[in-house]
């Protein structure tokens, strides 16, 4: 009888430590989960965020993620511009609308990697007494991110070239995985966190 009482408790025990490991792995992506539920674009969000590399278990990290998500997309983006525009040109293409477009686009997004590197970096240094000075820093430079890539979606609206379709599309990638980056800022500088960071 003794066994048996023996054996059920260590049974017992073995159970609620392998319930309370499960848990612990999924809080962070129940916080996902929960985060998104209100972006912009919720179903990016939690596809980018969920296949992020890297612990997110506070506002402050899925900001960081979310920030560093959208300087990868524009990081590749303002790549191809760059690559597209040099092609086009040395093509000596008519289009003088579609050169237009391709230079301004290339500009506005390099512009927007510049915004999205700053406020990743203002995020790694947070402190208690300069937050809210550093929050509107970040949300500035996010927003002004989101007006540089639609700036350049608007470029090429009376633009008809082959590259448009695809520039668009890439583009309009980019735009909505910053537009999530910049809720996650908005929610980092709401949560309660900010009681918690160092001085």
């Amino acid at each position: 009888m003794l066994r048996l009482c023996s054996l059920i408790t260590l049974f017992l025990l073995l159970s609620c430590s392998a319930a309370g490991s499960k848990h612990g792995h999924d809080e962070p992506h129940d916080l996902v989960r929960s985060s998104c539920a209100h972006a912009s674009y919720p179903a990016v969000c939690l596809r980018t965020l969920s296949s992020y590399k890297g612990a997110a278990e506070t506002p402050r990290d899925l900001a960081q993620a979310a920030v560093n998500v959208s300087l990868s997309h524009a990081s590749k983006v303002s790549a191809y511009l760059s690559q597209v525009s040099s092609d086009v040109n040395k093509g000596k293409s008519r289009n003088k609308r579609e050169r237009l477009a391709l230079s301004d686009c290339v500009e506005q997004i390099s512009d927007s990697v510049e915004d999205l590197s700053k406020t990743l970096n203002e995020l790694k240094h947070l402190k208690g007494d300069t937050f809210s000075w550093q929050m509107s820093n970040a949300e500035t430079w996010v927003s002004s991110a989101l007006t540089d890539e639609d700036t350049c979606l608007d470029g090429f609206e009376d633009v008809d070239s082959k590259v448009k379709s695809d520039v668009k599309h890439k583009i309009s990638n980019v735009a909505r995985v910053t537009s999530n980056a910049l809720y996650m800022l908005t929610r980092l500088d709401k949560s309660r966190e900010r009681p918690r960071l160092m001085p």
